[in-house]
């Protein structure tokens, strides 16, 4: 399948985590700025306007790093075409930020919590304290009931042999909340130990593009060492990059399952369970 423009995009303006999640190698990342500087973040903004686009503006990081990501919110938020969504810990989200983000006209809150008690929390490795993301989380949620409440708010647990135990319990809990309540699975990033790849597609690079805090955009959000790299925003075009010829030939790549020919993919086992059936060349 071809699309002539992303449907989705992640833009990383912060390469900061306040999180340790053993399972994430944002810990690897190296990469310079710590902070996409703001006049980049407007010039790749701008060119997505009255595109309907998904905005991710988050990659390896947690969004809250960025204290500036109220105002980003707001100025995505400009075109009313936009969706903003985000991915976060809870961690950071004192109810001041909240309320800013939501004013800012966010659509989607998505909380990563991999467990229902403070024991098992720790446990999962994220590094934070379990029972001020419970707060940080339902002061939200209040928030957004009396603010917008149209905004959709998920609960996540990834599955963790340590959590199976709670999940009933925290599925239950959460839902009564009024929130979306899941239980995801756990993907392995690329490059951390696989020794060859799972010669499949991959749904991930189909209809999205994703920016790194120097302007380069990746063929995948997983890519933490750089080494998908597909243009760069300060020199093309976000179309230009999209359509350029080595995202493309890497796009029909991974359409037919060829992961080996692609140094990002060849060491990358996730989706293996991902049911095909009728994706297209493949």
């Amino acid at each position: 399948m071809t699309v002539s423009f992303p449907k989705k995009i992640q833009i990383e303006t912060t390469v900061l985590c306040n999180g340790k999640c053993h399972f994430c190698p944002q810990k690897l990342v190296k990469r310079e700025p710590k902070y996409m500087d703001d006049a980049l973040i407007r010039h790749i903004v701008d060119q997505t306007r009255g595109r309907g686009m998904v905005h991710r503006p988050f990659l390896l990081n947690e969004p809250f790093s960025d204290k500036r990501m109220p105002g980003i919110i707001r100025y995505i938020k400009e075109d009313p075409t936009a969706t903003v969504e985000l991915n976060s810990n809870a961690g950071l989200l004192a109810p001041e930020l909240s309320e800013a983000a939501i004013r800012a006209g966010l659509d989607v809150m998505r909380f990563s919590v991999d467990a229902f008690s403070s024991d098992v929390y720790a446990q999962s490795g994220r590094g934070i304290d379990y029972d001020r993301v419970v707060k940080n989380i339902i002061d939200f949620i209040d928030l957004r009931n009396r603010l917008a409440p149209s905004l959709e708010v998920h609960v996540r647990m990834v599955d963790l042999d340590i959590n199976r135990h709670q999940q009933a319990d925290y599925l239950a809990f959460w839902k009564e909340k009024g929130v979306i309540a899941e239980v995801v699975p756990l993907y392995n990033y690329p490059w951390t130990g696989q020794t060859e790849c799972v010669p499949k597609p991959c749904p991930k690079i189909r209809e999205e593009i994703f920016f790194q805090t120097d302007g380069r955009a990746v063929l995948c959000c997983w890519d933490y060492g750089s080494r998908g790299v597909i243009g760069d925003i300060r020199e093309n075009s976000l179309e230009e990059i999209w359509n350029g010829a080595r995202n493309r030939e890497w796009r029909d790549l991974l359409s037919e399952g060829k992961r080996d020919e692609i140094t990002l993919c060849s060491r990358c086992d996730g989706f293996r369970d991902y049911d095909f059936t009728g994706w297209p060349g493949y």
